[in-house]
């Protein structure tokens, strides 16, 4: 019975001309299974020791993240030239490899070949890399649609590390930045590609807008952005400290309480067949007092351009009354041009402003001690500051280096002020000799600068 019925469907199929003995199409997605047993293990290998502490590993994702003008690019500049010539410490050195660079914003002529040379790097040794179109010739680098020519090049040129500057600008048409699933389409084929091929790639990000204090999750973008990478640097100015600062905020395959690094960008020339490009050269200068999180969270980067123009205030105002005013006199001018004190002490460093004791019992004295070079004419002499209303904000040196026109002081000493055997005024005891002929009559530490 059972036959008849098999052989009636098989008459049914065949008139339909459907081939019941037809193999089943090979399925798209298939699971893998491999016992643990068959993995060998491994130590992680670190492409950056700083201390013998592993920073960045190799053939992982790094994402360096921080607001604009705080040296990210430099950052990757300067690792990218210690790779070329084998000097960075950890696995590549000794051994120089090559480097692939994809700069979106930045000109290659103006910027990026400048930047590298001044960081000492192997021109050789480094690449532009950029896709080329069928139909619209060259284009920008689209993740994850070029990972694949992206990972037979890095093969083939034996390349440690990949910068992508800044990466949100690599991640293909299409893919919704703010949407964790959408975003990890991109990011994990890429940290899948920097494993297969052990080199290192470092991705540049821009902090968002919000108030936080933890550099990973202020990263733009959706939480993929800090959650794939296996490091996290933040980066942040340290204006207080006339310095800027990088704390490790993640870091999955290492200690995870790395000290901060402080660092600088000087200002350099670099010559060229045209003339001298200035740019700016990564500079570290050892272990921060304080990390990007304490920064943040103290509002010191956020009110950097509230501490420039309290500075131009501050010489205005006491260029207007001879070069000196009482403390409270400028305190009470200040607030009412809504300058808060805490703004106004950290001021007076920029400004090139000391305060003195007056006497006994009569407060302090606010007076010019040095001229910073942007309120100076060609001539030497002082220039008096434009309107805080009407001033428009500049970035600190060309390139982004520090210096210039931002926190370089040229002394200025005050031959009308005496001092009588070069003793402090309010404690008596002796003076530093270059305090005491710059005309200072007292220690910093004898007179609280805000007259309280």
């Amino acid at each position: 019975m059972n036959d008849d019925i098999d052989e009636k469907a098989r008459e049914i199929l065949a008139n339909a001309g459907i081939d019941d003995a037809a193999p089943e199409p090979e399925p798209r997605r298939r699971l893998q299974l491999t016992r643990a047993s068959d993995i060998e293990p491994e130590p992680v290998v670190w492409a950056w020791l700083d201390e013998g502490e592993g920073r960045i590993p190799a053939g992982a994702m790094t994402i360096a993240a921080g607001r604009e003008g705080t040296g990210k690019s430099s950052f990757g500049i300067h690792h990218a030239a210690l790779i070329t010539r084998g000097t960075l410490p950890g696995h590549f050195y000794g051994a120089p490899k090559n480097v692939f660079y994809v700069a979106v914003e930045d000109s290659w002529k103006q910027t990026i070949v400048p930047r590298l040379i001044a960081a000492g790097a192997d021109l050789e040794r480094v690449y532009r890399v950029e896709a080329v179109d069928a139909e619209y010739g060259e284009t920008t680098l689209s993740l994850p649609q070029d990972n694949s020519l992206m990972e037979a090049a890095i093969i083939e040129h034996d390349v440690a590390l990949i910068v992508l500057d800044p990466l949100m600008s690599c991640i293909g048409k299409g893919i919704d930045t703010h949407r964790e699933r959408d975003v990890r389409t991109a990011l994990d084929p890429l940290a899948r590609m920097a494993d297969r091929t052990g080199a290192v790639l470092l991705g540049i990000a821009h902090f968002n807008k919000g108030a936080g204090t933890d550099p990973a999750s202020l990263i733009t973008g959706s939480g993929a952005f800090k959650n794939v990478p296996r490091a996290v640097f933040g980066f942040a100015r340290d204006d207080d400290n006339d310095c800027r600062v990088m704390t490790q905020a993640k870091n999955s395959l290492g200690r995870a309480d790395l000290p901060s690094l402080a660092y600088t960008i000087e200002s350099t020339e670099v010559p060229t067949r045209l003339g001298v490009a200035q740019v700016g050269r990564f500079v570290f200068l050892g272990q921060s007092a304080r990390s990007v999180d304490e920064i943040l969270a103290a509002g010191v980067e956020t009110d950097r351009g509230e501490r420039d123009d309290a500075a131009e205030w501050l010489r205005g105002f006491l260029m207007d009354q001879g070069g000196e005013a009482p403390s409270k006199d400028v305190k009470k001018a200040a607030a009412a041009d809504d300058i808060t004190e805490r703004t106004l002490q950290r001021a007076m460093r920029k400004a090139g402003v000391v305060a003195e004791r007056a006497g006994f019992g009569k407060g302090s004295v606010w007076r010019i001690e040095a001229l910073t070079t942007d309120t100076q004419s060609d001539t030497g002499s002082a220039v008096a500051p434009q309107s805080r209303h009407s001033r428009q904000g500049s970035e600190a040196g060309a390139n982004g280096a520090d210096g210039g026109a931002d926190g370089v002081t040229l002394p200025r000493q005050s031959p009308n002020v005496t001092n009588d055997g070069g003793l402090c005024t309010v404690c008596a005891a002796p003076l530093d000799p270059v305090h005491a002929a710059n005309g200072e009559t007292a220690h910093p530490t004898c007179f609280d600068p805000l007259g309280r």
